[in-house]
């Protein structure tokens, strides 16, 4: 529009109305006729004009066409859809990486009813995110970078777990999310023995490093092979639970009764496998006499039915 205005003012001599009107009649192709006949030169600058007129609009079209086609305008409906759910969750799961340590985490946090939400900055990974886990909320980015963070809502989230393939890395996401959110849980991947306690005084709860893992399970299964299996038979189980119980979820009549008082074993069917004080030490098997005490905690085994069932009748 603007080389149609020059054009006409420059070539034709016209004023700065009579510029627009040509203009925009060849703009809009209505086929009414311009102000006065044109001259030689006129008449090559409207040639000029309509053929970059047409250019300009063929490529508009192939540009919305493009967009609509490769599908650049459903992935941008399924970023906003995505977002809008993540505005709605409070006190979910953040998972940096989505490869498999992070894929296994995200399906131990949907079998047990998590809500989380994925970040992934590989373009392979999310490509496959898309096509084969399309209930899985993702967002793709830098888990790094402060607003990839604040976007997968860390303020309001309850934890967050690091799985990235570099130590380096995962040290940078726990000095952030400890900075955006202090109350934050994190738990993060290492593959170096050093970056356990650079993990840990960056602000990390929990290390876990799954090679000494793997090796330590594989050795194992070779010295208590059934003793091992029997635990992965209990976590593995979806009808099996092994639930922690807090001081702070049990109703006001309950609080500091005995695990005896509170019998657990005669209403559920459930087991109690260890305690937990308030100080942080841990108890295997605890006495029928020991009493519920703030931060103290209870481990149940029991299977879903049995679970669910002690959960209703400790918070009435």
């Amino acid at each position: 529009m603007l080389f149609g205005f020059i054009g006409f003012i420059v070539v034709e001599g016209q004023s700065f109305s009579e510029a627009v009107y040509s203009t925009i009649i060849i703009l809009s192709t209505v086929g009414l006729g311009l102000t006065h006949n044109l001259s030689d030169a006129g008449r090559w600058f409207v040639v000029i004009f309509i053929i970059i007129s047409i250019g300009i609009f063929a490529y508009a079209v192939s540009v919305v066409t493009s967009y609509i086609m490769e599908g650049e305008l459903q992935r941008y409906l399924r970023i906003r859809k995505v977002k809008k759910e993540i505005d709605k969750l409070k006190d979910h799961v953040i998972v940096c990486g989505f490869g498999r340590n992070g894929k296994q985490a995200c399906e131990q946090l949907r079998s047990h009813g998590q809500s989380f939400v994925a970040i992934e900055s590989s373009t392979s990974i999310t490509a496959d995110i898309r096509e084969h886990h399309r209930d899985v909320l993702f967002i793709e980015g830098n888990a790094t970078q402060d607003e990839i963070l604040i976007e997968a809502g860390i303020s309001h989230a309850r934890a967050l777990i690091t799985t990235l393939p570099k130590d380096a890395d995962n040290v940078f996401v726990v000095l952030t999310a400890r900075e955006l959110n202090p109350k934050l849980k994190i738990i993060s991947r290492a593959s170096e023995d050093s970056s356990d306690n650079k993990l840990k005084r960056a602000g990390a709860n929990n290390v876990i490093m799954p090679d000494k893992i793997g090796g330590t399970h594989m050795a194992t299964l070779v010295t208590r092979p059934d003793v091992l299996e029997f635990l992965d038979y209990i976590t593995g189980r979806i009808n099996i639970r092994l639930e922690e119980i807090l001081y702070n979820n049990l109703s006001d009549r309950l609080k500091g009764k005995t695990i005896r008082e509170l019998e657990i074993r005669n209403k559920t069917g459930a087991n109690i496998i260890g305690f937990k004080t308030g100080d942080g030490e841990y108890v295997i098997n605890p006495n029928p006499d020991t009493v519920m005490r703030p931060d103290a905690k209870l481990f149940v085994l029991g299977t879903q039915e049995q679970v669910t069932h002690l959960l209703q009748i400790l918070s009435s």
